[in-house]
């Protein structure tokens, strides 16, 4: 299964913000949109680095409460990784393991056409075990 089919049964929304926002700012979006990463982008729209809850933990560990109001293009991660809509979804959780990250852009060139989460991934593959499970069990009872 492809990535393209998790994004057929989730959706394609974004979220995004600009790194000049605080942390406290995108905290906030994050909690009213029930997301756990913001992509960050530039004033043309390109995508600067992910801003994840990972971030702001790692962000109050070094700066205390002040890292609240920091922007956020100082704690965001700017090496993004990223995978494509042709990506396996096998393939996606091995980045997501090897990478140790919880959410991954879904590019093509720089266009932005989704974002997965693990959530995403894992409720995908749980939902694949259980098809076939159902398979294998109707087929051994046809016998």
């Amino acid at each position: 299964m492809s990535v393209t089919e998790i994004l057929k049964a989730k959706g394609r929304r974004v979220e995004t913000t600009h790194p000049e926002i605080t942390v406290a700012e995108a905290a906030r979006l994050m909690t009213d949109k029930h997301i756990g990463a913001l992509l960050v982008c530039d004033i043309k729209g390109k995508v600067v680095g992910i801003f994840s809850e990972r971030d702001i933990v790692h962000g109050i560990a070094e700066h205390g409460p002040a890292a609240l109001e920091l922007p956020v293009g100082e704690l965001m991660t700017h090496n993004v990784i990223s995978c494509t809509p042709e990506d396996d979804v096998r393939h996606v959780m091995a980045v997501m393991t090897n990478w140790r990250v919880r959410h991954l852009p879904v590019m093509v060139g720089e266009d932005v056409r989704g974002i997965l989460s693990i959530g995403d991934v894992v409720k995908h593959r749980l939902d694949e075990t259980q098809l076939e499970v159902n398979v294998l069990r109707d087929y051994a009872r046809g016998r």
